[in-house]
């Protein structure tokens, strides 16, 4: 049983799923597989390179994400490309990754769940929801970027109404208590090994 853990920018993805991975459960995490597929030596480093300039590279050969996402963030046409490369890689390293997942059930953490419709992959939606003022204040203060930024960010994923109206699970963390998360985890917890056990069964 595959459960797809998404939330907005700020929303405590990390957080949470470290939580289920101290109950023995295996992540998949789209954002590191994303890093993985553009480590220096990879062919789409190598394509990103020609395509914007070396500029795009650190002085140690990876890729300089800030940069990246000012560039992709400012021009639609060369999201689009970026998209275009990386999307099916990244798709591919997490069905094998998913493939190889030993544990009763497991977490696929996935910023854009909804949007890149990786829903169809799992059997259940875990939304972890704030709201918008508390996700620019966290993002801001994590990430040292402006509020305008993160705005920029939040707009461009789907509305908190439709990630909610797509899931099965919520967890709600706007009381950012690491106790609060803790119970609602272990409760998650309890629900998905049951569920598990019962599609085992089928």
């Amino acid at each position: 049983m595959i459960i797809g853990l998404t939330g907005g920018i700020g929303s405590g993805k990390t957080t949470v799923s470290d939580m289920f991975k101290a109950h023995g459960i295996d992540i998949i995490d789209a954002d590191i597989v994303a890093r993985r597929v553009v480590e220096p030596g990879t062919k789409a480093l190598e394509q990103i390179a020609v395509q914007f300039g070396k500029a795009i590279l650190l002085a140690n050969g990876e890729l300089n994400r800030a940069q990246l996402r000012t560039i992709i963030f400012n021009s639609s046409s060369d999201k689009e490309w970026l998209n275009q490369l990386l999307h099916p890689l990244i798709r591919q390293e997490m069905l094998s990754q998913l493939k190889a997942a030993k544990s009763s059930y497991c977490i696929l953490v996935a910023p854009l769940l909804i949007e890149n419709k990786l829903e169809q992959f799992v059997n259940r939606v875990l939304v972890i929801d704030i709201n918008e003022a508390q996700q620019i204040e966290r993002t801001a203060k994590r990430d040292h970027s402006d509020e305008g930024e993160v705005k920029k960010i939040i707009a461009s994923q789907i509305s908190r109404s439709e990630r909610l109206a797509a899931a099965d699970d919520v967890i709600d963390n706007s009381s950012n208590s690491a106790d609060n998360i803790s119970i609602q985890v272990g409760k998650l917890h309890e629900k998905y090994l049951e569920l598990a056990k019962k599609s085992d069964q089928k």
